[in-house]
This record gives structure tokens, sequence and C-alpha cells, in this order.
């Protein structure tokens, strides 16, 4: 087929010039009957060509229809069926075909029952995305993964983003908590996949959703939108947003001493950047921002309260165990009922008005404080001398000192029976007093054990405190003898 400016020379010559449709076929390369048709057409037009029969294709598009529908349910996304594959089986099966044949077909066939993604609409104060994504962080010295929450305001592209060590419902619970106070209200419209802390179950196009996730629904009054199963580019902005906030503001990998510090520094870095970044019109996303806020709703008098209460029971070790891991709980509480409100840092355990709280660990892990049982280890030497080195950590100094004291100058055995003595009279008067006590006995050199033991027993004074009023007045001591006064006076008769 000619192009444009060849058919523009051949009508000109012809039409203008008034050369022969012969001469202007030799000047041009092509025929007269080409020269001809550009006369009285004055640009190409493409001729569909005839479609030839395919004698092979025809033969083997039945089987191959029929050996995609039977393989359908045996693969998955990672596992597919390809072109190659499939050109295997034909030939194994006897049939003479050509390999860029059937994976031509096979294209063309993903091409056709591919899905149409509709360009969105996005509007003010509307939607917000959630999701939880997989980084890597430093904590303490120690490199290892913990999950991020992420929200986005589809509107504006204001972010908020929080990290936890799990998924699940207090961590889940926490970042909205979090985020709509960072945000300063609430958007119509919350789109999640089917993740398990907000979804017990998949009624498609229904949801049966957690009991404390409809709670949170119900006191923050925004609709919970879900997309479909494994479709994640239904929320495909939150998706390339996630990925987004690793490459642009966790590289290098964060260091800080725990989840709060670098959480606190990713949200400054986020702020900062919508305060940078503008759309195509000019607009920064803080810009865009203050005109979807004054649209959210207002927040409740009160934020939800994130933490999940769990009803537990201290065995026989005053153990309990939540979510695979182990605590120890005050030893005057063993074989009680407990209830665990679980946060997504710590828990907080409560038992006949008694608080207790303890920082979450990893499922198979333990996290078990020796001062619970201090009670039971003052009457217990051989314990106090096999979980020394665990409760000298919790209790600090001056009781490694002394331990060490007590070690080095009675061995093992006999140390144990003296610091379950010690330990006695902690549990009697207070870690603090007796901390004292013990370290003003080694500063000053009184290492043998009776002045220690004279040391512990004696209670430390305590001052009293006086109301403000009687604080001016001085009471002088006085002694039994100035008593005597009196009984030399006469008593009237």
């Amino acid at each position: 087929m000619l192009r444009m400016n060849q058919v523009h020379v051949i009508r000109h010559k012809v039409l203008v010039e008034g050369q022969s449709q012969r001469q202007t076929a030799e000047d041009m390369g092509v025929s007269r009957n080409t020269v001809k048709k550009y006369i009285h057409q004055s640009e190409p037009i493409l001729q569909q060509k005839v479609k030839k029969r395919r004698k092979v294709f025809d033969r083997v598009k039945p089987r191959m229809d029929e050996l995609i529908e039977e393989w359908k349910h045996r693969t998955t996304r990672k596992q597919r069926l390809t072109g190659r594959r499939l050109h295997r089986q034909l030939i194994d099966e006897g049939y003479q075909v050509g390999q860029t044949l059937v994976r031509e077909y096979v294209r063309e066939r993903k091409r056709e029952t591919s899905e149409v993604y509709i360009p969105l609409v996005h509007y003010p104060g509307d939607e917000a995305q959630i999701d939880f994504f997989e980084v890597t962080v430093d904590l303490a010295g120690e490199r290892c993964k913990r999950l991020m929450f992420v929200m986005r305001l589809m509107y504006s592209g204001r972010d908020f983003a929080w990290l936890y060590e799990r998924c699940d419902q207090p961590s889940f619970f926490d970042g909205h908590v979090r985020a709509f106070l960072h945000f300063g209200g609430i958007p119509a419209r919350c789109v999640y996949d089917n993740l398990s802390p907000a979804v017990k179950r998949v009624l498609f196009p229904g949801r049966d959703l957690t009991e404390r996730f409809t709670a949170l629904v119900s006191h923050y009054l925004f609709e919970p939108c879900f997309t479909r199963p494994y479709t994640g580019h239904d929320k495909g902005g939150i998706e390339a947003r996630g990925k987004a906030i690793r490459y642009q503001h966790l590289v290098p990998i964060p260091r800080g001493v725990d989840l709060e510090e670098i959480s606190g520094k990713l949200l400054q870095s986020l702020d900062e950047q919508a305060d940078r970044k503008k759309d195509k019109h000019g607009h920064t996303v803080t810009e865009r921002f203050e005109e979807e806020r004054h649209l959210f709703r207002e927040l409740p008098p009160y934020p939800f309260e994130p933490r999940l209460m769990v009803p537990l029971q201290a065995n026989r070790q005053s153990l309990v165990t939540y979510d695979q891991a182990t605590y120890s709980l005050p030893s005057h509480w063993k074989q009680l009922d407990v209830t665990a409100y679980v946060g997504p840092i710590d828990i907080r355990f409560i038992c006949r008005d008694e608080i207790t709280v303890r920082r979450r660990v990893m499922p198979k892990e333990k996290q078990i404080q020796y001062t619970d049982y201090l009670s039971e280890l003052s009457r217990k030497p051989q314990a106090v001398r096999q979980v020394a080195p665990e409760l000298l950590k919790e209790l600090g100094e001056p009781f490694n000192e002394l331990w060490r004291l007590l070690e080095d100058s009675h061995g093992g055995k006999e140390a144990g029976r003296i610091f379950a003595k010690v330990l006695t009279a902690v549990v009697k008067h207070g870690q603090q007093e007796v901390g004292q006590a013990i370290g003003k006995a080694l500063h000053a050199g009184q290492q043998h054990l009776l002045a220690l033991g004279d040391l512990i027993r004696r209670p430390l004074p305590k001052e009293i405190e006086v109301p403000q009023s009687l604080k001016s007045y001085v009471v002088e001591s006085t002694s039994a003898a100035d008593f005597d006064l009196l009984l030399e006076q006469e008593v009237p008769q």
C-alpha cells in the first residue's frame, strides 16, 4: 500500500501537470492500475485480506479448548498454564502442531478473557483505602520483619502509616484510631480486602464481619467496603502506595529503639512529602486534603478502645497462654479467672481489681518475670539458685553485688538459702527499701551477714505527711522521766 505522500505526487502529476498515466506509472515505479485508482481516490484505503483457512489450527483448536477447560481447576496464578506446556501436551498426544501457533492462541484467549479496568473517580471526603504491608526494620540493632498499616485518602492522596509487630485485631483497630485522629475526621467509606481481623467469612457478595470490627464501624459510623476475593487491583491505589512508601521512606532500612520511634519518623516524613508533592494542576497533597477535610464526619467524643478483651485462667504455676505465647502473673493469682485486654504492644491483665501489664511477645515465646514469685522463692532456696541469673536481671543492683558476695564467700547452695531470707524481707518491706538498706551496708563495708540482716530487718524511716496548717508547730520530744514530776504532786482528795 502506498503512503499518503506518494498518492499526493501521483494525483498532482496527472491532474495538475497533465502527465499521462503511463508516464506517471513509470516515474513512480507503480502499475498503471494503481495510478488510475488514485486519480479517483484521494487517500489509500486498507483492504482487508481474505483469511486463509488454517487446517492445522482447526484440527487442534477443539483439543486445546478441552485441555484449558479441564486444567482450569488444577492451576493457580503462580502455577498457570502456558503455551509451551500446552504445546508439549499436544505433542505427547500425537498432534503435529507448531509451538508458535499454540502460544499465539493461548495469548489471544487470555486477552479475550482478561478483565477491563475502569478508570475511577474519587470524590472529596468519600473514600479511604486500607491495607497492611511487610517491611524490614532494625530494632535495637536487630534486623527483623514487621507489618506497616497504611490508610490512604484517595482524593487528596494523604497517607497515614504506622508499624506493628503483627497483623491482628488490636493492631488493625489501633491503626484506625490513630489514622482518624491524625486526619481529624472520618471519611464516608473505607475499602479493604478480605483480611481476617474484619471478615470471618466471605459470603459473596456479602461478608460475615467479626464482632469487634462491627463495633469499630458502629463507633465511627463509616461504610465498610470490601474488594472481590483475590483481586488486589480493586484497591490498586493503596497497593501501589504501600510499595512506594517502602521505596521512598524506608530506604535505607530505618533504625530505632522501638517501633514507636520508627513510626513517628515515618509519619513525619509522609507529612513533609504531602507539603511538597503536587498534582498536574499544581496543587499539593496538603491543599487537596484541606478541600476534603471539612467533608469528613466528626470524631466521636472518645476514641474506640482497640484492645481485645479475652477471658483466661491462670494455672497452678500462675501462667496464662494467649496466641501461643506464655505470660507469668503474680503468684497469688494462681488458678483464678483473669481478664486480658490485649493491645498491639502490651497486654493488661486484671484479676480481683489488681492490674498487671506485660509486653506482648511472639507466638511460642515465654515472658516469665520471677519477681512475680518472690514469696514462693523466699521459701525455696534451691529454686532461688536455679533462677538466680534471671531474677537478678529483674532486681538489678545492689542485689547483684550481694549475690556475688554471698556466692564467693559461701558457695551457691548456702548463697541460695541466705538470699531466700533477703527475699523474705523484700516481700515484707518492698524492693526499694531493702535495696537501699543493702546498698548502704555494702557501701559502709559491712559485708558480714549479721550486719546485712539487721539492716534488712530494720525498716527505713518514712517521712510523715503533715498538713500545711500544722507544719509551723514544733513538737519537742520527751522521755518517761519527765512524767516523774507528776507523781510528786499531791493528788486532791
